[in-house]
C-alpha cells in the first residue's frame, strides 16, 4: 500500500501543467492592469514650461513673444550715389547720380527745381520782322528758329482768333494786342499757330534734355487752345503741376517726359489743369519800364509767396510802345545780371524767368547762364 503512494505522489509531480498548490496561483491579467499610463504635459526642451518628465505632449508649450522686427530705414542705399545714407537699409528710390548730359545746356541745372532755374525769355515770341509783323506790332526782327538755336527755351504767346465774326478753332491765330477796339488785333499782323508750334515740337523732339516753358495771353476758347496743342503733338509732354508743392527738378521732368510747363494769363480751368493759372503760380515784377534805372524787383502781379517768377526786362517809348533803340542798354549782360542779383537779395532766390524784347541786341542767354552759375543757399 506503501507504494502506490509513493507512485502516485510521483506520478502528480511529473504531469505537465499547472503544479502550484492552492493560495500561491498568480493572476496575470491582475498585472497588467496595474500598468502606469502616460504622463502628459508639454514636451518641448525649448519651451518656457518644458516637463522633462512628460512622455506625451499635450498642446499645452508656452513660448516667449519673438522680437519685433527693427522698422527699416529708407533711404538711398546706393554707395555710388550723390545722397547715399550708410544707416539706410531699405533703397527708396531717391537715390541720385550725378548728370554727366545736360539738362538745358548745364549738367548743374538737372538736379535743380524747375523754379531755381532761369531760363532767358522772349516777351511775344511770334512778333517779329521775319514772321511778318512789322513795327510797331513787333517785339523783334528774328523769329522762332533763330531764338531756339541761340538758346531760348521760355517764350510769351498770344492767341486770338483771326476775326471776331467767326470764333472757332481753326481761327485761332498768334496776334499781338486786344479786342478793346472793336476788331482783332490780327488786322496788323497774325502767325500760324499751327507752324510755329509744330516748329517747337520738332526742336523738342530733337533735344530730349531741354525743359520748355510757354506764358500765354490767351482770348481763345480753352477747348481750342487744347485743340491746337493736341494737333501738333505737344499735349503729352504738358506736366501739371499743384499749386504750393514742390517743383520737380528739370530731370525729374525728363524723366516723366513732362519737359513742357504752361502758363495762361486767366483763371485755372478743372478740366484742363495743364494750363495753369499764370496769376496762382507764379508773379511777374513791372514791365515796359520807362528807363532802366527804374527797374527793380518788386512784385507787379501775381502771388509773391510762389518761388516761380518773371524778371521782366524791356524798355517802353514815349508812345508806350516796345523801345528797339534802347534794347541794348535794357539787354547788356552785366546790367541784366546785377538786377538778378538785386531780386535774389530781395526774394532769396533767382528769377525763373528773364523776358526781353529786341533779343538779338544783348545776351539774355550768356546772361541767364551767369546767374545760373551762381551757388546759391536755396539750391
Amino acid at each position: 500500500m506503501r507504494g502506490r503512494v509513493i507512485v502516485v505522489s510521483l506520478i502528480l509531480i511529473l504531469t505537465p501543467g499547472c503544479t502550484y498548490l492552492e493560495g500561491t496561483i498568480v493572476d496575470e491579467n491582475a498585472q497588467n492592469s496595474e500598468e502606469i499610463g502616460p504622463v502628459l504635459g508639454c514636451t518641448d526642451a525649448n519651451a518656457n514650461n518644458y516637463n522633462e518628465t512628460a512622455t506625451e505632449d499635450d498642446g499645452s508649450c508656452e513660448y516667449d513673444e519673438p522680437e519685433p522686427e527693427p522698422e527699416p530705414i529708407k533711404g538711398c542705399t546706393d554707395s555710388d550715389a550723390e545722397n547715399y545714407d550708410s544707416n539706410a537699409t531699405e533703397d527708396d528710390g531717391s537715390c541720385k547720380f550725378l548728370e554727366t548730359i545736360p539738362c538745358n545746356g548745364m549738367v548743374i541745372l538737372c538736379h535743380r527745381t524747375y523754379d531755381q532755374v532761369t531760363f532767358p525769355e522772349t516777351h511775344n515770341s511770334y512778333s517779329t520782322h521775319e514772321d511778318n509783323i512789322f513795327y510797331p506790332a513787333s517785339n523783334h526782327r528774328t523769329g522762332f528758329q533763330a531764338q531756339w538755336n541761340a538758346g531760348m527755351r521760355a517764350f510769351m504767346l498770344d492767341t486770338h482768333y483771326l476775326t471776331t465774326a467767326d470764333q472757332s478753332a481753326s481761327n485761332v491765330r498768334f496776334c499781338h494786342g486786344d479786342s478793346d477796339r472793336g476788331f482783332s488785333p490780327c488786322t496788323y499782323g497774325a502767325v500760324d499757330p499751327w507752324a510755329w508750334l509744330n516748329k517747337l515740337e520738332s526742336e523738342m523732339n530733337s533735344e530730349g534734355r531741354d525743359v520748355v516753358t510757354l506764358l500765354i495771353e490767351n482770348y481763345v476758347e480753352a477747348d481750342h487752345l487744347k485743340e491746337l496743342f493736341d494737333d501738333v503733338g505737344l499735349s503729352d509732354w504738358m506736366y501739371i503741376h499743384e499749386v504750393n508743392t514742390e517743383w520737380p527738378t528739370l530731370i525729374e521732368l525728363i524723366n516723366m517726359d513732362k519737359r513742357l510747363v504752361v502758363f495762361w494769363e486767366q483763371s485755372s480751368d478743372s478740366s484742363h489743369p495743364y494750363f495753369h493759372d499764370f496769376l496762382t503760380h507764379s508773379w511777374t515784377t513791372n514791365y515796359a519800364d520807362d528807363d532802366t534805372s527804374s527797374m527793380d524787383c518788386e512784385t507787379l502781379r501775381g502771388d509773391s509767396n510762389q518761388p516761380v517768377f518773371h524778371m521782366n526786362n524791356w524798355l517802353k517809348n514815349q508812345a508806350g510802345l516796345s523801345d528797339p533803340n534802347r534794347a541794348s542798354e535794357a539787354n547788356d549782360v552785366d546790367f541784366m545780371v546785377e538786377r538778378a542779383l538785386e531780386c535774389i537779395e530781395l526774394h532769396g532766390k533767382r528769377p525763373t524767368f528773364i523776358a526781353v524784347d529786341w533779343w538779338e541786341e544783348g545776351d539774355v542767354v550768356e546772361a541767364a547762364e551767369r546767374v545760373n552759375m551762381m551757388e546759391l543757399d536755396s539750391d
